[in-house]
């Protein structure tokens, strides 16, 4: 719950329903009066309305945004530019939806009410830094990695089904020699009727599809290693933390470190706080986290699984729990909600 300021009658709370091609925004007073709502374009004109159509209230003491990441990242933007309070509206009001209904005036609305209570806001990220910069070249290297992923299984599966003729001479070869070695075959395009020429069409295709996705994701990594060197040198000195996890995890955190109050709250956004799972007779349980940044998630495991690899003091400590009867998924837990800790010092440092 974020605390919002109540200064004097004359500060107001807007919230705003965020969409492809217009926003619909609502205005509150500060004792939680609805003032008006209105729908914007989303362009630089319409965004300088809708900021100035605020203003016009009173003081704009906050205002409640929804995707400030997607479709709210511009009017997010242009109200931090202006010195607005914006936060970010996390999830619907699902008993309000139940007994009123939705539509982009009511989610206007619920965001103002979000904004004005602190409820179910959290402060947005500030999307004009480094960190901005870093996601997009990583958006971009993701899809690049996933791309080429999806053409090596497919060239495999093609070799695996493949005539016999054109199957012998590949199934013995490495990865890279396979890719190579198809990328090379020269076959009769006038042919392409016969199963043994199209297949070594198909292979062709997609090795030159792999070796092209390899170049993309190297020239991508020239880019992300020195801002995240320069950004996150403190980070790369942990032991297990390389330029892909040092990476998401600035993602995660953002360009406003402040943002974050405690190593608690990085530890929830990253989806490793234990939950507690008591109730009657059962005490101290906890329940695993699957809510936060299943990125960053993914981020601190492979942290952790490098550790117990390289690292003494985290063997050490695995071995420890092991003898008290954890198991290594346990074990994992435990490790990825230190490391957190760990990070997050670092980040705010």
């Amino acid at each position: 719950m974020v605390s919002m300021p109540r200064t004097d009658q004359g500060c107001v709370f807007g919230g705003i329903d965020t969409h492809k091609e217009t926003h619909t925004a609502a205005v509150m007073g500060g004792d939680g009066t609805l003032l008006g709502t209105a729908t914007f374009a989303t362009t630089r004109a319409g965004y300088q309305a809708l900021a100035g159509w605020l203003e016009q209230h009173g003081s704009v003491q906050a205002v409640g945004v929804e995707q400030t990441g997607s479709y709210g990242a511009g009017i997010t933007r242009l109200l931090t530019n202006r010195g607005m309070v914006v936060v970010e509206v996390t999830l619907p009001d699902r008993a309000a939806r139940r007994s009123h209904g939705k539509d982009d005036t009511l989610d206007a609305i619920a965001a103002a009410e979000a904004a004005w209570s602190g409820r179910r806001v959290q402060p947005a990220k500030h999307r004009d830094g480094v960190v901005e910069a870093l996601r997009s070249l990583r958006v971009a290297r993701t899809s690049a990695v996933q791309m080429r992923r999806q053409a090596l299984q497919q060239l495999h599966s093609l070799v695996v089904s493949a005539p016999d003729d054109v199957r012998e001479p590949l199934r013995e070869l490495s990865r890279m020699t396979l890719v190579r070695h198809c990328n090379e075959l020269a076959p009769n395009p006038a042919d392409a009727g016969l199963p043994s020429v199209a297949v070594q069409l198909a292979l062709r295709s997609l090795a030159h599809r792999i070796l092209d996705l390899g170049r993309e994701i190297r020239i991508l990594e020239r880019h992300i290693e020195p801002l995240v060197r320069t950004h996150a040198a403190a980070l790369l000195d942990l032991p297990g933390v390389g330029i892909e996890t040092a990476a998401q995890l600035l993602i995660t955190a953002g360009d406003n470190h402040d943002r974050l109050r405690s190593d608690a709250s990085f530890a929830k956004l990253c989806g490793v706080a234990p939950l507690p799972a008591s109730s009657g007779q059962t005490n101290r349980r906890h329940r695993l986290n699957r809510g936060g940044d299943r990125h960053a998630n993914s981020a601190l495991h492979t942290i952790a699984v490098t550790r117990l690899r390289i690292c003494p003091k985290t063997r050490a400590y695995a071995d420890r729990r092991r003898n008290e009867g954890l198991t290594t998924r346990e074990i994992l837990r435990c490790l990825k909600r230190y490391i957190s800790r760990e990070i997050y010092h670092h980040l705010t440092a």
